[in-house]
């Protein structure tokens, strides 16, 4: 790869780093771990741009920076020790105009998020990949190194305990995971981004 052709390939990297961070941030839940982890994987995808083999740059890009925070992940030994901070990561919304409107929002994200990191970390990825991100089935199963078929099913039970946990229910350990998918397309989670 000539030295041209490299700062192309970093250039169309560049676009997907807040994606990225945002991958990072749901699966880590540390602001500055996430960081890191982003700054590293971009650092091993320059590394390893010769070889790229073509296909989504984007989703080659995630699945490094999946590989690392699952790294930093098996390191850790308080994971559970690590609070996120609402306040402190709350995105750039405007001012409401009823303030009623505004608590029960605030009450609904509140809620979305602490659904969000209570999933177990394999679900969790699915949900941020494909309704935050965007990405096919088959581009999160390569991310993840598992079939679509797991894809799937983790994406389903995590929606299903989503649904569960915003209703007030508790999860049952035995019930039918297999809940049909909207439309396919990525939902209303997308817009519950952790923002840096």
């Amino acid at each position: 790869m000539d030295r041209e052709e490299a700062q192309r390939f970093e250039q169309s990297l560049l676009g997907w780093l807040d994606d990225a961070y945002n991958l990072a941030r749901w699966l880590l839940r540390d602001d500055q771990d996430a960081q890191d982890a982003v700054q590293d994987g971009f650092m091993r995808a320059m590394r390893f741009a010769s070889g790229f083999r073509g296909g989504d740059r984007r989703a080659w890009l995630l699945t490094i920076v999946r590989n690392v925070c699952y790294t930093q992940l098996s390191r850790r030994t308080a994971a559970s020790s690590v609070v996120f901070d609402e306040e402190q990561h709350q995105g750039a919304a405007g001012p409401a105009t009823d303030p009623q409107a505004a608590a029960f929002g605030r009450v609904d994200r509140e809620a979305l998020i602490g659904a969000l990191e209570a999933l177990p970390v394999e679900y969790r990825e699915a949900i941020v990949m494909r309704e935050m991100e965007g990405l096919s089935y088959k581009e999160i199963a390569g991310a993840a190194g598992v079939p679509i078929g797991t894809v799937m099913s983790r994406l389903a039970r995590a929606r299903e305990r989503l649904r569960l946990a915003l209703s007030g229910k508790a999860p049952e350990p035995a019930g039918n995971p297999h809940e049909p998918s909207e439309s396919g397309k990525p939902g209303p989670v997308r817009q519950i981004r952790h923002n840096g």
